[in-house]
């Protein structure tokens, strides 16, 4: 079988895009996800996405991390945002559905705000934090982010016990200045580290401005510039809260899938 795919990425956050409306790809077959998102025996990407119809909402977006895993993907919402704007799916703003629920967003000039779940709290660990923003984050505050071992560092908590049998995603967090840090991720289900991650630094903004008392954080990663802003509830959570950045497409082609998958 052969397919059209499309390569989008956000702040260097890369997937393998589908336009899966007629439903030919079967979504428990975890071969052909990793297949695809395989760097050297694929198209290569951090995860993959299809878009699919949905009764209720303007698209559904099913995604997968590299391994196969399915969460919630900040910046792969994002990117499917532009992705169904390409298909002429929606126009300048839409409302979709994807694994944790329903979200609003707005496109304009290829940028994509992105209103993401709200958050009851943030636990803290030891001197750590954890944040779940639709993905479970561990975030930790350190003074040079960019000479830290964020893959040995992030491996060891990502299999740390408390949180199995799931794992967790972990984020590791520099100062710039009140509003706004440098955030390096290791990428559950990537088992890596990725150049960016959309619920990543939601977490990490979230983590940060309340303790600084601000509500719009700027974010830098390796992969580019974002912006999170949210609005602290009175019961001590966050709603309304915005990931915003850049969506793009790098390319698309074609693939014939080998008869096994």
């Amino acid at each position: 079988m052969e397919i059209t795919f499309y390569k989008y990425q956000g702040t260097g956050n890369d997937f393998v895009m589908v336009d899966d409306r007629g439903r030919r790809l079967d979504e428990k077959n975890l071969g052909l996800v990793r297949q695809l998102c395989d760097r050297k025996f694929g198209i290569g990407a951090d995860g993959l996405i299809l878009i699919r119809n949905h009764p209720d909402f303007d698209f559904e977006m099913i995604y997968f991390n590299a391994d196969g895993s399915e969460s919630m993907c900040g910046n792969g919402a994002r990117c499917a945002v532009a992705f169904a704007s390409f298909l002429g799916i929606i126009s300048s703003k839409t409302r979709f559905l994807a694994i944790d629920g329903p979200h609003e967003a707005l496109i304009s000039g290829g940028q994509v705000e992105l209103l993401m779940g709200n958050v009851d709290t943030i636990e803290s660990r030891a001197e750590d934090f954890f944040v779940n923003t639709g993905s479970p984050h561990h975030i930790r505050l350190v003074e040079d982010v960019h000479t830290y071992p964020v893959f040995e560092k992030g491996k060891t908590i990502r299999y740390d016990s408390v949180y199995s049998p799931g794992g967790t995603n972990v984020n590791f967090v520099q100062p710039l200045a009140e509003d706004e840090i440098f955030v390096r991720t290791y990428e559950r289900g990537v088992e890596n580290e990725t150049l960016s991650c959309g619920t990543g630094v939601t977490a990490a903004a979230l983590a940060f401005g309340s303790k600084n008392n601000q509500n719009l954080i700027k974010i830098n990663t390796l992969g580019g510039k974002l912006s999170v802003k949210f609005q602290m509830g009175k019961k001590g959570g966050f709603d309304n809260i915005w990931l915003i950045g850049p969506a793009e497409l790098v390319f698309s082609g074609k693939i014939s899938l080998p008869p096994n998958l």
